[in-house]
C-alpha cells in the first residue's frame, strides 16, 4: 500500500465521502506517546496510519473523525467507513482514544468510536487486537459488551443490550456486511460474551 492513501473515487462519484490515510505526524505521535502507545507495544509508530474520514453524526450532519489503524488495515477500514457513510449510518463521535487518556472505559462511556489502543484484553495478559491497530469499536453505548450473566459495558449501554428492537446507531445487518466485505469479523457473532461494538481483522 502507498505511504499516503487517499480514497478519491467517492468524491468523483459525488458521494461526499472523503477518507485519507497518512503516516503518524509528529504532533499526533507526541499526543499518543505514553497514552495510547508506549514502549513495549507490539507495533511501532511506523506500522500505524492516521485515518481522517467523513461520517454522519446523530445530528444528521457530516462530521470529520480520526482513527489510528495498522498500515495493512488502512485500505479495508477506509472502505468500510465509506460504506457506512453511504448508508448514512450515524456515528456519535470519532476521536483518538488519547482524548480520554487512553482509558477504554472513558472512551466507551463517551460513545466514542475508536481503533488503536495499546492495551491487553481485559483480565488477561494477551494483547488486544486494538493493540495492533486491527480492531474498531463502533458506537459503544448503542453497541455494548454484554456477558451471559447480564453485565453490560459501558453501563449506559444497558438499554441496548437486548437487540430485538433496532435503534439509531445500533450495529445491524448492513453495518456488519460493510465490514464483512473487507474481511473483518464482528463481536456480535461471538457465542458469549457478545461485543456488539467490536470489529476486527481476525474476528476476535
Amino acid at each position: 500500500m502507498n505511504v499516503l492513501l487517499t480514497i478519491a473515487i467517492a468524491a468523483v462519484l459525488g458521494t461526499g465521502f472523503h477518507g485519507r490515510a497518512a503516516p503518524i505526524d509528529p504532533q499526533t505521535r507526541v499526543r499518543m506517546d505514553g497514552v495510547s502507545w508506549h514502549s513495549g507495544c507490539p507495533v511501532g509508530f511506523a506500522d500505524l496510519r492516521l485515518l481522517t474520514v467523513t461520517h454522519w453524526g446523530f445530528d444528521g450532519r457530516v462530521h470529520r473523525g480520526r482513527l489510528v489503524v495498522h498500515h495493512d488495515a488502512a485500505r479495508e477500514v477506509l472502505g468500510a467507513m465509506r460504506t457506512l457513510y453511504l448508508q448514512r449510518f450515524p456515528i456519535r463521535r470519532m476521536r483518538l482514544v488519547d482524548a480520554y487518556g487512553g482509558d477504554d472505559h472513558r472512551s466507551m462511556a463517551a460513545d466514542n468510536t475508536s481503533a488503536f489502543n495499546c492495551r491487553l484484553v481485559a483480565g488477561t495478559s494477551r494483547w488486544s487486537e486494538h493493540a495492533y491497530g486491527r480492531a474498531i469499536d463502533l458506537n459503544p453505548v448503542e453497541n455494548p459488551y454484554v456477558t451471559a450473566g447480564g453485565h453490560v459495558s459501558p453501563p449506559a449501554g444497558a438499554p441496548f443490550a437486548h437487540r430485538a428492537r433496532h435503534r439509531r446507531g445500533m450495529v445491524g445487518g448492513r453495518a456488519v456486511r460493510a465490514f464483512a466485505a473487507v474481511g473483518w469479523g464482528w463481536g456480535g457473532d461471538w457465542a458469549w460474551p457478545k461485543d456488539f461494538q467490536h470489529f476486527s481483522a481476525s474476528g476476535y
